[in-house]
């Protein structure tokens, strides 16, 4: 690898160098394996390139920008509207999965924005209330609803007023295929892995993400206790918080391989087991708990009456679009979709006021 000459910046009157020259360094400095800001497959819609940014770097400030991103503040990660200022939320949970895979893809040579971009809107179609809001909205609206399809609904159709964030391909399909679920980190199926090295990146991030700070919440919640976790991931991954993305981080780096022109990211197998034996032990002691799961069946009461409220009552419905800027939609969109997409759409607490505004009574002054 050639050394990098100094680049002298450009005028005011010449901004159109700066996205070039960026450009240019990605392909002196980025892994043959990396995904080109200059070789991207494009957007639905043509734009004229940015004189300024790539288009990944765009994707990433519209994705930043966007309302759908906001509303992740309020919505929860595990805990259900949380008191304590501690707890993560989907934001959060959002922040340190793409820090993550911008550590990963740096130290790669990937492209950091492309996997920065992807990470930011992984979960902007994540329901309210967790994973919960999406099991109701499975059972109500279609069992094929899933919060990666949504995300892509939201930059594709309800974001900007019905116009969509017209994303490049890259980002789009990295937000498709961010998620595994309770399945292997990369499947067997081709179909359901990105195409791009940094797409994948974003999944190791996502699980690296949410292992660890589940965990943390769960001790803080008094669910369990430090000692209750299994010694194996302990002894393998740590017993804090930064100890444990250290060394998942370092395990992915050093067993991250190239063979035929490929990146092949990987795991050690104790650190792949460990992590393993740390996502059932989550599974079973905190996200199947009394007390989180109790609070889930509330909140899927609270959505389920929401939905057949809100469809039965359009009038309602479009004033909350309104509201949520989320008027546009084609004219052979479903009532069910509608309201499907607001109530996927929704924060935890704006659930929580509209419900109480609909189902409460008002006393009288």
């Amino acid at each position: 690898m050639g050394r990098i000459e100094s680049v002298r910046r450009p005028s005011l009157c010449n901004m159109a160098s700066i996205r070039e020259e960026t450009e240019a360094l990605e392909r002196q400095y980025l892994s043959p394996c990396a995904c080109l800001s200059s070789e991207s497959r494009g957007r639905v819609t043509y734009e004229e390139p940015c004189s300024i940014r790539t288009d990944f770097q765009r994707d990433r400030d519209r994705i930043v920008y966007s309302n759908a991103f906001r509303r992740l503040k309020h919505k929860t990660q595990v805990f259900l509207s949380p008191l304590g200022d501690h707890y993560r939320t989907r934001l959060t949970h959002t922040l340190e999965v793409s820090e993550i895979a911008r550590t990963i893809a740096r130290a790669l040579r990937l492209n950091e924005d492309l996997a920065e971009a992807i990470a930011l809107g992984h979960d902007l179609g994540h329901t309210p209330f967790g994973h919960g809001g999406e099991v109701v909205l499975k059972e109500i609206y279609s069992e094929d609803f899933c919060h990666r399809e949504q995300s892509v609904r939201v930059v594709d159709v309800l974001e900007n007023h019905g116009r969509g964030l017209n994303l490049t391909f890259e980002v789009r399909d990295g937000i498709l295929k961010h998620s595994k679920g309770y399945g292997a980190v990369l499947p067997e199926d081709s179909n359901e892995i990105p195409l791009t090295v940094e797409g994948k990146v974003v999944r190791f991030a996502d699980i690296m993400g949410y292992l660890n700070h589940d965990l943390d919440d769960a001790i803080r919640s008094r669910v369990i206790g430090a000692q209750d976790v299994p010694n194996v991931c302990v002894d393998i991954l740590g017993s804090s918080h930064s100890e444990r993305v250290r060394t998942m981080i370092s395990d992915i780096l050093i067993s991250t391989r190239i063979e035929a022109g490929e990146m092949h990211l990987g795991m050690s197998q104790s650190v792949s087991d460990a992590m393993a034996t740390l996502r059932r032990f989550l599974y079973d002691n905190v996200y199947k708990s009394d007390q989180v799961h109790g609070e889930f069946v509330k909140a899927k009461k609270i959505l389920s009456e929401l939905y057949y409220y809100l469809l039965e009552n359009p009038k309602v419905l479009e004033k909350e679009l309104k509201k949520m800027e989320m008027g546009c939609f084609r004219m052979d969109t479903t009532p069910e979709r509608r309201v499907c997409d607001f109530v996927a759409s929704l924060t935890d607490r704006y659930a929580l006021n509209l419900y109480e505004e609909i189902f409460f009574p008002t006393p009288l002054v």
